[in-house]
């Protein structure tokens, strides 16, 4: 498999794939976490999710502006790996639940620290690694590789992500029956109602059946919605720490190997196997500069489409889908829970990442390869099928605001998760055309000195996408579900299309 790359990719594919497994463990359960701990409602979650998921990406930025300034990558991204670790250790101290009125704005501002710490730690490092791949790819010998190579590499970012979600699903259901109770995912919302006295007679009569069949053979309601929350949330507190343990692995991983990577702070970089700096025409700056920002602009677009399978599609498995259909029992804990959909779209990328990645390669044989730039166009096409799909099967279902009245849909009303796991595969589709050849592209076109802060800016797009991913828990909660999924579809189709508008200057550039 990785025949013919340089020797470092496998090093840093490990490295990578150990930070990734921290980081989805978190982002399977982030939303679901927030507004069970903290009651708050899917707009208000929608907020944090999209600012924490945006900073991610935006502080990449500066990761990699001060690489390029410092060229010292390797110095950068370990420090990255252990700001990551500490802040997967603020959100994993368990605090009580449900939260004291006096104390919830401290509590809620120790998780959003937590997670800036993470956002700014991945910042450092996820950028300035996928740089140092690129600067391997520079070496004439592996150049016509980079397209593969940049595949395989995303490729082992999908392993840890498969496993993750499982892992922080069952630590969290292992807790819960380990106190007594059963999973059930309606009970936290119902919980808050009940508490803030804000329930309907319907949701309370379904509130009271739910505790029974959960385990809770009591009275008194209150008490056995606090009790509910709490060993719930503690739950979350400790699948994160699972995060802590991923970040370890990661970063001696990377200890091991670094010396495998290219260090572009050595004069002699280039005979070393690593990429020296290079003046380059100031004319063929600018334009590599404009056709890189011309891509990023696009590329807003489906990222704020794609990477709503962490917040509205996770919310329509928890609200619509029929959960009882993909319960797994691990002997330890029943798996079971909307966030386990978040190991499907990872799982994809590995089982279909050698299909594609054959599939080029034989076009290339052929020499009918299309072009990196045209690969992207045709994955945003590919995206909006996926959320087309998700229109149709979600046609006739009630709007949120009646679901809420109603307590949440009985398993007979909802829809079979074989319409999660389809969009997903399609989505998956689609993320291969774009994601991974997008930061072969930038590799590719930037200017040497700049290879860091446009790795950066890359994610940085991918930020603005992320920041916007809001206005679908907006939409979620006021429109019909197949009009919320139809204007995915219409942002995927202005990407698709604005990216053939440009292909061939984009495809000049490239050259």
């Amino acid at each position: 498999m990785f025949k013919n790359h340089p020797k470092g990719l496998l090093a840093a594919s490990l490295a990578n794939m150990g930070e990734r497994f921290g980081f989805y463990t978190m982002m399977a359960i982030l939303t679901l976490f927030l507004m069970t701990k903290f009651g708050l409602d899917e707009t208000t979650t929608g907020i944090i999710y999209s600012i924490f998921y945006a900073s991610i990406y935006l502080l990449a930025l500066v990761g990699g502006l001060l690489a390029d300034k410092t060229r010292n990558y390797k110095g950068i991204i370990m420090t990255g790996l252990l700001l990551m670790s500490a802040g997967y250790v603020i959100i994993a101290i368990p605090t009580p639940t449900p939260v004291p009125a006096d104390k919830f704005a401290l509590f809620l501002a120790i998780s959003c620290l937590g997670l800036l710490v993470i956002a700014f730690g991945n910042g450092l490092f996820k950028g300035n690694l996928q740089a140092l791949v690129g600067q391997m790819y520079d070496d004439p010998k592996y150049s016509k590789m980079r397209d593969s190579g940049f595949q395989l590499f995303y490729m082992f970012i999908n392993v840890g992500a498969i496993f993750a979600p499982f892992l922080a699903v069952g630590v969290r259901n292992w807790w819960v029956e380990k106190n007594g109770f059963l999973y059930n995912a309606d009970l936290p919302t119902l919980a808050h109602q009940y508490l803030g006295n804000t329930i309907t007679a319907e949701g309370s009569e379904r509130f009271q059946r739910l505790a029974g069949e959960v385990g809770y053979s009591g009275s008194d309601m209150t008490a056995f919605a606090g009790d509910y929350l709490n060993v719930f949330t503690t739950g979350f507190h400790y699948a994160f720490a699972v995060a802590i343990v991923a970040m370890l692995i990661s970063l001696v991983i990377y200890m091991i190997n670094k010396n495998r990577f290219p260090d572009p702070a050595n004069k002699h970089a280039a005979a070393a196997g690593g990429t020296a700096v290079t003046e380059m025409d100031i004319k063929e700056v600018k334009q590599r500069l404009y056709a890189l920002f011309a891509v990023f602009a696009v590329v807003i677009f489906f990222w704020f489409s794609f990477h709503q399978n962490g917040l509205t599609l996770t919310f329509f498995a928890k609200d619509y889908t029929d959960l009882s259909q993909i319960r797994l029992d691990l002997g330890f804990a029943t798996l079971e829970g909307a966030e386990i959909f978040q190991s499907i779209n990872p799982f994809f990328v590995v089982f279909l990442t050698p299909i594609i990645v054959g599939l080029f390669g034989w076009l290339r044989s052929r020499g009918n390869e299309p072009s990196t730039p045209r690969k992207i166009a045709i994955g945003m096409g590919i995206a909006a099928i996926a959320y087309a799909v998700m229109a149709l099967g979600s046609m006739g279902l009630p709007l949120k605001g009646e679901l809420d009245a109603m307590g949440g849909l009985p398993d007979a009303a909802r829809v079979t998760p074989w319409l999660l796991i389809g969009t997903y595969f399609i989505l998956t589709v689609a993320e291969l055309f774009i994601s991974p050849l997008g930061i072969s592209f930038v590799s590719k076109v930037a200017p040497p000195k700049y290879q860091g802060i446009m790795q950066g800016a890359w994610l940085g797009a991918t930020a603005v996408g992320n920041s916007l991913l809001f206005i679908g828990a907006i939409f979620y909660k006021s429109i019909s579900m197949s009009a919320t999924w139809m204007i995915f579809v219409v942002a995927c189709l202005i990407s698709m299309f604005t990216m053939l508008a440009m292909i061939k200057w984009l495809e000049r550039i490239a050259k």
